[in-house]
């Protein structure tokens, strides 16, 4: 009987990417050892992390950004004075960072609800020529009352409890704006036609109309599977997805599982760091994501046995990793968890490509998937 372990050896190396945000995804992460919350605002900062992500060979790194400062509620802006609150942004740092990186894949986040296509079309794509042909774009739509409130053109659904408790709920109540941004996507593929290396269109997904989305318009879907069963569940979900919008078999859809991780080398390690910040934090650590804290040798363990799981002729094909704390557990992924994978024989040892579409092993693109 094949082993997990020889059937992981056996599939294509994965790839890997990070998330960066603030001092990391933790609320209390700027009170962890080692954060440096005085320079969240500086280029240097965000230098430092993109440079050491590279060294870790990894294909890409997303930034996180968004219309108003950051909330614990997903309906408006609260009253916390103990969370990092602010961001700068996304493109502007991704453009920053082009110049001192030369192979990973830079990934902002921008938001299509209010935002006109040209102004995003124009952006990326100069993103993408200062980065030699790795620039990415992680579209994000706003259903925030206090966001709209910016600019007057529409009115913001609000959400209650019960919707927000719910995946299905909330897409079905938000089908208006992915529907738009379906249009937004179309309209920015359109305006990159005969750009050249066209920037891949990377989807975080939770449900079905977004599942839609990425379908129709991405090139790669971040989704948040809690189990190997719950994996095998989206990916089937995926697939029904790309039926429905007809995606075109040639056009690869690429499958990165998310996980917010905190990583120590020595066991138990990790556990007890996110019992003190949640202490700090005065609320246990919650997430979309799930949420993994253990060694680096054990997080390669699940990775490799979810990357065995398949559906509908779809896997997952990488892993998006939220550092619950920086730059600590970016540390960890790129000097512990990516030699561990290497010599698994699961990651690459060298950067291969020049663009981020050779790291993805996506074809060239030209215009739009619609």
């Amino acid at each position: 009987m094949t082993s997990p372990a020889d059937a992981a050896r056996a599939l294509p190396p994965l790839h890997l990417a990070v998330a960066l945000d603030g001092a990391g995804w933790h609320p209390a992460a700027w009170r962890a050892e080692g954060a440096r919350p005085g320079e969240l605002f500086t280029a240097g900062y965000w230098a430092g992390l993109v440079a050491e992500a590279e060294h870790g060979l990894l294909d890409l790194v997303t930034f996180e950004d968004a219309l108003a400062v950051q909330s614990d509620s997903l309906r408006g802006p609260d009253d916390r004075t103990d969370r990092v609150r602010g961001r700068l942004d996304a493109v502007l740092i991704a453009s920053r960072v082009a110049p001192l990186t030369s192979r990973i894949g830079l990934v902002p986040t921008t938001n299509v609800t209010h935002t006109e296509p040209f102004h995003l079309a124009a952006a990326l794509a100069t993103l993408d020529h200062a980065g030699h042909g790795r620039a990415g774009w992680r579209p994000q739509i706003s259903a925030r009352a206090d966001d709209a409130a910016h600019f007057g053109r529409r009115a913001a659904a609000t959400l209650t409890e019960g919707d927000l408790a719910s995946p299905d709920t909330i897409s079905a109540r938000l089908a208006p704006l992915f529907d738009d941004a379906a249009g937004v996507l179309e309209t920015v593929r359109g305006l990159w036609n005969g750009h050249g290396s066209t920037p891949p269109v990377a989807v975080l997904a939770h449900a079905r109309i977004p599942y839609e989305l990425a379908a129709r318009g991405g090139d790669v879907v971040f989704v948040t599977p809690h189990s190997a069963e719950d994996a095998a569940a989206i990916l089937a979900e995926v697939a029904t997805a790309a039926t429905a919008v007809a995606r075109p078999a040639g056009r690869p859809l690429k499958v990165f599982a998310d996980l917010l991780v905190l990583l120590d080398d020595r066991p138990g390690e990790a556990a007890r760091h996110k019992a003190r910040l949640d202490e700090l934090a005065g609320d246990p650590l919650a997430s979309d994501a799930a949420i993994f804290t253990g060694t680096p040798a054990e997080l390669a363990d699940l990775l490799l046995a979810w990357r065995t799981v398949e559906t509908a002729g779809l896997r997952i094909d990488g892993f998006r990793l939220r550092p619950a704390r920086l730059p600590h557990d970016l540390l960890a992924v790129t000097r512990a968890l990516v030699p561990g994978l290497q010599r698994r024989g699961a990651f690459r040892t060298a950067y291969r490509a020049t663009g981020l579409r050779g790291h993805l092993g996506l074809p060239d693109a030209v215009g739009a998937l619609v």
